[in-house]
């Protein structure tokens, strides 16, 4: 053990003033930093323990740990480090008393109660953000200035949640940390005294933690759920004179009853934090602080009204405010009448409490989240708000029974003054989340708020600044905000796949952010611009299982883009989605891509199909997953209906995409529906004139109903600016094709000769204009070439209306058993 330091001895930069504590982890001294002229708190580690790895490492891990938030309530981490083989961390002091000693001379109300609560569990919630649980929460680790400021202490045996697979374990297979002793507590009348071998506090462990087994944030909210108690019923709600009496209380034994004088709501959240099913606790601590600043409202509330009460009854003109008081609405005689009539209405809602009840916005079952707006003033980190945006749309998607607008739904009003009634009504939603986002340097900021569409009200609003090195853990925060505001009842897997996160490293999430940027873009060379920076994203994390899939998805359409040829990419969509797969098998998105490859350039059918339903068991809300199981799948395959009920769905979930609405009337197209094929091409045409695949189905339809001069005319429009564009010489050739006009149709068919020399051509297309002229042997050269091509548009000659002259060539039978299609 190191000598006891005295008075005025020097540790570095630090004077010792007096020795102030001590515990388990080593003395602590009261000391001046010489070098700030400041007052702190050095913890000294004991020389026996600097010699023992485990214990060493835990005490590193608690500098880590706290040094790593940044939160007016948690303690603040100046360093830690040697001097002379001496190791200490140097802390702010807190010039205050412990919750027990705090409570014991400041006997606390309702209201003072509330207060302390809410700020540990404001301080809890920024710890589980980081993904840190304390494990230790009692009140010997919460510190009460006098001025009512609450700090959170000792995070030596907190966890870090994100650790990876093979570092998790049980909590007894960390080091061997003994169940510590209980002092006598100002509320409790029985120490623990009988050391065990699990980590933590007896009194206060969660039954999860007392057993031994992983943990994770819920286990706080235990024993937050215990703190709570203690201080409202001046005794803990379990009993046990020993550490193993008290832990089988813990695991066994119901909580004491609260005395009636405790306001109802108080003891119902009590309750909740206190339930040994742990999935039926609440399911983050930033619930129970929003339910105790409600019922701190509520109490507030109530002063209000018996302080009108009273001003009423003795001086009514004056209106002077009587004191605040606990007492309770039915010991106030003779209410006026108009004052007893609305309070006899609350108490009939919801007892004490109702007005809570009466008040608080039902949960909101739709809800659209705008573009987030660029406020930096530089376009260059456009793809950060951007990015934030589709990150908390792709969260919310994820919570039952909301229905969270797409984003291509939503970006159509990116750049555009935000009329909030006029987007409720033409998106049919209860609520918009709006949000700017500020970037300067490192720092971050990022201002949101909810608005009722109703009454165009605020619900809510919040402002966020953070490092930019905080952005995966602010993105999981604010999904648990907009959640929490919204009402939303959670499961806690429902909160799991909310907060979800698939890296902990910031740069790399920056670099997918500008990845997806490019992506949606969804150009040739916007999706190998995309690519390259996923490529850099797996470079700094090999475990980025999302980065993987979205690179998937984008090899998959550049193997759909015409000017590529099918195997030089969609071999590497399949491979990237195999690996995102093998490092999260629960990832939908990877399913889904891996389902779309096999159908597209393996031709497997039956395995396509398999990934496609595990796909769907993960996530059915994926739209582009239902679109490519109805035209890469069904079509194929012959099934007309399916595949059109795949695009409706895809529609329904993603109303405003041009790829998904472009397919939908291809769809219908194919199953002979004509008038629904027009209408819907118009529709998507109408969206954006400029998008080559909506033109080119539009034409399509245009073609098959006779109108070859509207077909012409819309292919030639997109000639104008795109010349090389084969989706619309396509169109062109095939309309002089079967208007008749041959010589105008072998003039497109030339060119698409001269685009050959150049590029990748989709020789499907130039076949459908042989087939269109009736020269079949051409037609099925131009077949043969895409075979061998592995050309993902082959397959579609099943139901394609141009290939209708050559079904009935021996040919036409012998490629389709050749791909494995029915005849």
């Amino acid at each position: 053990m190191n000598k006891e330091l005295s008075a005025n001895t020097s540790l570095s930069h630090y004077r010792i003033v007096s020795k102030i504590g001590a515990g388990g982890m080593g003395e602590v001294y009261l000391a001046q930093d010489t070098k700030l002229d400041r007052k702190v708190a050095l913890k000294i580690l004991p020389s026996e323990f600097a010699e023992d790895k485990d214990r060493m490492s835990r005490f590193v891990r608690e500098a880590k740990s706290a040094s790593a938030l940044n939160h007016p309530n948690i303690l603040t981490i100046h360093e830690i480090n040697e001097f002379d083989g001496t190791h200490f961390i140097a802390t702010e002091f807190i010039d205050g008393k412990t919750l027990n000693e705090f409570a014991k001379s400041n006997p606390l109300n309702f209201k003072a109660t509330l207060e302390i609560a809410i700020q540990i569990a404001s301080a809890l919630d920024e710890a589980h953000a980081a993904g840190i649980v304390h494990r230790d929460i009692k009140p010997d680790n919460v510190m009460v200035r006098a001025n009512g400021l609450v700090k959170i202490l000792d995070f030596g045996i907190a966890k870090l949640i994100e650790t990876r697979k093979a570092e998790r374990g049980t909590l007894n297979e960390e080091a061997a940390t003994l169940v510590q002793n209980i002092p006598p507590s100002s509320f409790s009348p029985h120490p623990s005294t009988s050391p065990g071998m699990i980590i933590g506090t007896a009194n206060y462990m969660s039954p999860e933690q007392a057993k031994g087994i992983e943990i994770d944030a819920r286990t706080d909210i235990f024993s937050f759920g215990v703190v709570l108690y203690e201080i409202v019923a001046r005794q803990l709600p379990f009993e046990g004179e020993t550490v193993m009496e008290m832990i089988g209380a813990i695991l066994k034994d119901e909580p004491k009853s609260l005395e009636a004088e405790v306001p109802t709501e108080i003891s119902k959240i009590i309750s909740k934090c206190l339930r040994k099913d742990r999935d039926e606790r609440y399911q983050t601590i930033k619930d129970v602080g929003n339910d105790l600043q409600d019922v701190k409202q509520d109490l507030e509330f109530q002063n209000k009204l018996e302080k009108t009460i009273s001003s009423e009854k003795e001086e009514p003109k004056t209106q002077i405010l009587a004191a605040p008081t606990n007492e309770t609405l039915a010991s106030k005689p003779k209410l006026n009448k108009w004052l007893a009539a609305a309070l006899a209405g609350m108490l009939a809602i919801g007892g004490f409490f109702g007005y809570r009840n009466f008040t608080t916005t039902n949960q909101i079952e739709s809800i659209a989240v705008m573009p987030f707006v660029n406020a930096s003033g530089n376009a260059e980190v456009e793809y950060l708000s951007d990015g934030m945006t589709e990150t908390l749309i792709s969260s919310l998607s994820q919570l039952p029974k909301l229905n969270v607008k797409a984003r291509s739904s939503v970006f159509r009003y990116k750049g555009k003054e935000f009329d909030l009634p006029k987007i409720a009504h033409e998106l049919n939603v209860q609520a918009i989340l709006t949000g700017r986002v500020v970037q300067r340097g490192d720092q971050l900021t990022l201002s949101l708020e909810l608005v009722s569409a109703q009454t165009e009200n605020a619900i809510w609003s919040e402002q966020y600044n953070r490092q930019q090195t905080d952005l995966v853990t602010l993105q999981s925060e604010i999904a648990r905000d907009v959640s929490s505001k919204l009402k939303a009842k959670l499961s806690g897997a429902d909160e799991q796949k909310l907060t979800k996160t698939y890296t902990a490293n910031p740069e790399a999430y920056q670099l997918y952010l500008k990845g997806r940027f490019y992506w949606n873009k969804r150009t040739k060379d916007d999706i190998l611009k995309g690519i390259d920076y996923f490529q850099q994203v797996i470079k700094l994390d090999p475990n980025y299982a999302l980065a993987y899939a979205t690179i998937a998805d984008s090899y998959n359409s550049l193997g759909k883009n015409a000017d590529l040829p099918p195997k030089e990419v969609l071999p590497q969509a399949k491979a990237a989605a195999t690996r995102a797969l093998e490092i999260d098998p629960t990832l939908a998105e990877a399913h889904g891509a891996l389902a779309d490859s096999l159908a597209l350039y393996d031709w497997n059918w039956a395995e396509s199909e398999r990934e496609y339903g595990k796909a769907f068991q993960l996530d059915p809300n994926v739209s582009y997953i239902h679109l490519t199981h109805g035209v890469s799948y069904f079509a194929p395959l012959g099934k007309r209906d399916e595949a059109v009920a795949e695009l409706k769905r895809a529609v329904e979930l993603e109303p405003l995409s041009l790829i998904t609405n472009a397919i939908f009337g291809l769809s219908y197209l194919y199953a002979g529906q004509n008038d629904k094929a027009l209408e819907q091409g118009k529709r998507t045409y109408d969206l954006d004139p400029n998008f080559r695949f909506g033109r080119q189905y539009l034409g399509n339809t245009l073609i098959v109903l006779g109108r070859y001069d509207e077909a012409t005319a819309l292919a030639e429009e997109g000639l104008k600016t795109s010349p090389l564009s084969q989706e619309d010489l396509v169109i062109a050739g095939l309309a002089y094709a079967k208007s008749g006009r041959r010589r105008e149709a072998e003039q497109y068919l030339d060119r698409f000769r001269e685009l050959a020399k150049t590029r990748y051509v989709r020789t499907v297309f130039t076949a459908s204009i042989y087939a269109a002229l009736g020269d079949k042997d051409k037609a099925f050269a131009e077949l043969e070439k895409s075979f061998e091509n592995k050309d993902c548009f082959l397959p579609r000659i099943k139901l394609d209306p141009f290939m209708d002259s050559l079904r009935n060539d021996p040919r036409y039978k012998d490629l389709l058993k050749r791909m494995g299609l029915p005849e």
